[in-house]
């Protein structure tokens, strides 16, 4: 697990000092799935329909389709399970058209092995109200072709509940 957090956070690091941009397109999205491996090609798919669908969507009839049963979640705000996960879904936005794209504001998707890390901006306010853009990560375990763990850098409070749909860009 240290190795591939390793591998990981240096595919990151480059990106971000490469000075990449958020990849709103549809092509630009198609690229960051590709891979020639083709279980990393369809773990990085997996959790982008999953954004598409669940994150953004907000469809958690659809949570069978992308968690394991057992799934473990390492946000301190939401319960681990899928039933729990669907109940969080259907308590914190309303479901939505699903897009072509994910519209949150992603900077690159890597995968590793079982492990795929989103990397994403995320516009913040700090304590004066003042706007700022941050940078986030969503990291998740797949296992038998579903999403089995997830972990972020959520900090624990009822703000994080909060959904923000101007989160995302069009």
């Amino acid at each position: 697990m240290k190795r591939i957090m390793t591998g990981i956070a240096a595919a990151a690091l480059t990106a971000s000092s490469a000075g990449s941009q958020v990849v709103s397109t549809a092509e630009g999205q198609a690229r960051l799935i590709e891979s020639p491996d083709p279980k990393l090609a369809a773990n990085k798919k997996l959790v982008w329909d999953m954004y598409r669908h669940i994150v953004q969507g907000g469809h958690a009839e659809l949570v069978e389709r992308f968690f394991t049963p057992e799934y473990l979640q390492h946000n301190p705000n939401v319960a681990s399970g899928r039933d729990a996960l669907a109940a969080f879904l259907r308590g914190s936005r309303p479901a939505r058209p699903i897009e072509p794209i994910v519209t949150l504001p992603i900077v690159n998707i890597i995968a590793e092995g079982d492990y795929v890390v989103v990397l994403s901006e995320r516009p913040m306010k700090d304590e004066k109200g003042e706007p700022y853009v941050t940078s986030w990560f969503d990291f998740y375990r797949i296992e038998n072709g579903l999403i089995a763990e997830h972990w972020d850098p959520a900090l624990k409070s009822a703000e994080m509940l909060k959904f923000d749909p101007n989160m995302m860009r069009k």
